[in-house]
Order: structure tokens, then sequence, then C-alpha cells
């Protein structure tokens, strides 16, 4: 069957990213043909930074646009200096594409050579479709994986919910840590996000988070994080993100406790959703002290989802 490719990146698949991708679905609906998504396994730009991996990508484009077919590259040196009309070819000669969709400011091929411009051009010498989105503006901002990281780096996660269209997500294994969290009456999971990754500013969130893999005891919520994999369980909880200076930690971590969880995390996929910051990460005098904020974090971020509508 023929497809219609959605081309991007989708770095956070903000709502940016959405409208280029539901264009993407009814397209392919009014034509019967299968809508695809293309990504890379790695950024092609010149920042580094994500703010997601590219299995929350995959996972978020399929669950919140319903393009099921989500087709990673790998962004090798030889990739990277194709000329852009091979690419283009590639797609046509691979996917079976019949119709392209892009955003205003796609560049593709070797240096960027490619553009929305030359991609309509293409598909009009051989008779394909061609769609180009134009930006997206809420608020007097164009949405933008660049703004996006701006926001997520200072903190401002319920801001960011404006522009994304769902909250800031990160999901990894959980990592066996030093199991202060059992010291202190409230056991966390641990991540160890990938360095290039923009995590939040150092601080304390009220979080939604979903646990891979069913079984456990404790109540869950009726609406699952970042519509996380099926199966999953979904639970309300506080996450710091930081060095844990009471503690004398170093490297940034990101510590999630559950509320209602009961079992073993260790192996299993965590899916983090950030909602709202609660404080900044602050060092305290002693481990009681620590203690009772920790229990003022977990009231104050049940008490936030109690009148939050999620999204």
């Amino acid at each position: 069957m023929q497809s219609i490719i959605a081309l991007g990146f989708f770095d956070g698949v903000h709502l940016g990213h959405g409208a280029l991708l539901r264009r993407t679905a009814s397209a392919a609906a009014a034509r019967g043909l299968r809508p695809m998504a293309l990504t890379f396994d790695r950024s092609p730009g010149k920042d580094g930074r994500l703010l997601t991996a590219v299995t929350d990508r995959v996972r978020l484009i399929r669950s919140l646009y319903g393009i099921a077919e989500v087709e990673v590259l790998p962004f090798t040196d030889d990739f990277m200096h194709i000329p852009w009309q091979d690419f283009l070819a590639l797609l046509q000669d691979r996917f079976d594409a019949a119709h392209l969709v892009c955003g205003w400011d796609y560049r593709f091929g070797w240096r960027g050579a490619g553009d929305a411009g030359a991609l309509q051009s293409w598909c009009a010498d051989r008779c394909l479709g061609c769609d180009v989105i134009p930006p997206l503006v809420i608020d007097g901002v164009t949405v933008s994986a660049t703004f996006l990281k701006g926001l997520i780096a200072s903190g401002e996660t319920e801001a960011a919910i404006r522009w994304y269209g769902h909250p800031h997500t990160l999901s990894g294994t959980v990592q066996p840590g030093r199991h202060l969290g059992h010291t202190l009456g409230f056991p966390t999971a641990n991540l160890l996000p990938a360095p290039e990754l923009v995590l939040p500013k150092d601080g304390v969130y009220a979080v939604q988070a979903a646990v891979t893999s069913a079984g456990e005891d404790g109540q869950a919520p009726s609406a699952p994080a970042s519509e996380a994999q099926a199966g999953a369980r979904c639970f309300f909880g506080v996450c710091n993100v930081g060095t844990r200076p009471t503690v004398g930690g170093h490297r940034r971590t990101v510590e999630t406790w559950l509320s209602g969880f009961e079992g073993e995390l260790y192996g299993r996929t965590l899916t983090v959703d950030f909602y709202r910051l609660l404080r900044p990460e602050q060092r305290f005098a002693s481990l009681e002290e620590l203690r009772a904020q920790v229990f003022r974090d977990r009231e104050a971020a049940l008490a936030y989802f109690a009148q939050t509508p999620l999204r």
C-alpha cells in the first residue's frame, strides 16, 4: 500500500508537530493510504540536546496522533552526506510514498540544501501530493523545540503544556540507588537519563508516572501518563531532579515517589510526566528535616492533582 509520510525530527512531539501529524493522518484516511512518520535515531541538527528520547518520540506519535507506523532511520555519517534528491528518492522507493507532509522550516539532505520549496517542486514533477504546514503560533509564540527547551530548563513545566499539548515526559529503566528513600519511609524509583536530554531544572515536581507490567497492589488514576504503553499502571507522585545535596550527591538523577505503589520497580520502565514545580532542590540540615519536607511535598502534589485536570 502506498504511504503518506510525515517528515520531521519531532523532538518533543509538540503542537506544531501535531498539526503536521494530524494532516498526515487525515490525508491518509481520505485517500485510503497508510499514514507514516519518519524520524531519526539522533539529532541531525547542530544542537545535540533533546527534549525526548527516540522511544518517547515514537510512543507519543503513535498514542497522541494515531500514526502506528513510525520509521526511525539511523543518522549515520553516510546518510548525513546524502544529496536531498537522493533522500526523497529513497522515500519514494523504500516506502512507496504517494504524498509527503513537512513543516514550513523543514530542511533535509547534505548541509540542509533541501527545503519545503524544493520538496514541493520535486513532488509536483512526479505527480506526488505535498503539504507544507505553516508555523503554529500560540500566545504570540511560534511553537518550537527550541522554545520548549528553554521552558523545561527553567523548570516551567506547567507552562510548557500550553505549547506541548501534553506534559514534558521522560522514561527509562529503573536503576538501583542508595536506598535513601527506604530510609526516609518514601521509597523512590531512580532513573539515570541520557546526557543529551534536557532535564527540568533541579527541583521537586508534581508528576504522574506509568509503570510497565501490571501485578502490584495500589490504586491507579484513570488517565495514563503521556498515553503510556498498554498494560502500564499509572500513579501520582513527586519527582526530585538534582544531585541530592543533603546526602552529598553529585550526579544529577531523577527520583520519583509513587503514591499507592507497592512492589519491586528495578528493571521496569518508568514514564514520568512533569506537571508543576513545587520547590527548588535544597540542602537540609538533617535527614529529619528532609523527611518532613518530603512529606509536605507529597501532600502538595496530591492536592495539586486533586484539583487539576490531566492533559
